[in-house]
């Protein structure tokens, strides 16, 4: 039988992600998958015809190989970490994908959602307002689920808060576009914003401080801490997690993706 170094390298990499998922499953105090992994890794290599004799010339032979590649590690982690956000991404998508009532840019109707994490004391989210404006335009067929981060600033919940008001008054991409071409989240930024969004104040101020508010901002954080997002902007489309100002390109690139999916 004869392997390439490619055929050899995605097999030994099979057996390190195995023996990788061992250790992290013991160190979280899980043991319940892993044996199954290196049962089912084993069965494919004798399917394979390849023997413990075998096995171990392929490992040497990759080693050798990653050593005069290294570059190719990073690629390979990254994927690798893709793959494992996509997996706990799929059992979200559902309850992700469905805002928090008026918290939408774009066509509500869309058949293409895309769902931002944002946070109005970011800088990042700020530049990337002109993207999401371009896409709604491009894209007919696109709904943008805003969902509320306040993480960077003590300023940034009350913002929040002021956002999901204004969604409830139907009021949101109005609040949304004013916010951020604003000030940084202050009191008088908020108010601003809220004015200028044609928002009741009084019976904004009433709805942001009801649970249903509180209740929905921790749920985003929690979608965050599921999903190992640690910062703004994040986006999620098709099943796909992407993080940080990536621009208009690779977001077209995302939603063009989605919507052939």
């Amino acid at each position: 039988m004869r392997f390439t170094p490619f055929l050899a390298l995605a097999l030994v990499v099979g057996a390190g992600g195995a023996a990788g998922g061992w250790w992290l499953a013991h160190g979280r105090g899980s043991e319940a998958a892993v044996p199954a992994q290196d049962s089912k890794l084993e069965g494919q290599l004798a399917e394979a015809g390849i023997g413990a004799r075998q096995r171990g010339a392929i490992e040497a032979l990759v080693r050798s190989y990653i050593l005069e590649h290294p570059e190719i590690l990073p690629e390979a982690m990254e994927k690798l970490q893709a793959r494992e956000t996509e997996a706990r991404l799929a059992p979200l998508r559902g309850a992700l994908e469905t805002p928090f009532p008026g918290a939408v840019l774009g066509n509500p109707g869309g058949k293409v959602t895309l769902v931002e994490f944002t946070d109005f004391s970011c800088t990042y989210c700020r530049s990337s307002v002109a993207d999401v404006e371009a896409l709604v335009k491009d894209n007919p067929d696109l709904r943008v689920v805003v969902r509320q981060l306040p993480i960077i600033a003590p300023e940034s919940e009350p913002a929040a808060r002021m956002g999901l008001a204004a969604a409830a008054q139907g009021k949101y991409a109005a609040f949304h576009k004013a916010m951020f071409s604003g000030e940084r989240p202050n009191t008088a930024s908020i108010a601003a914003a809220a004015s200028a969004a044609g928002v009741d104040s009084a019976a904004a101020s009433a709805f942001a401080r009801e649970p249903g508010v509180h209740q929905e901002l921790e749920r985003n954080l929690g979608f965050a801490r599921q999903l190992g997002i640690n910062g703004t902007p994040a986006w999620s489309v098709g099943g796909k997690l992407m993080t940080g100002a990536i621009g208009r390109e690779a977001l077209q690139q995302a939603v063009n993706a989605a919507r052939k999916g």
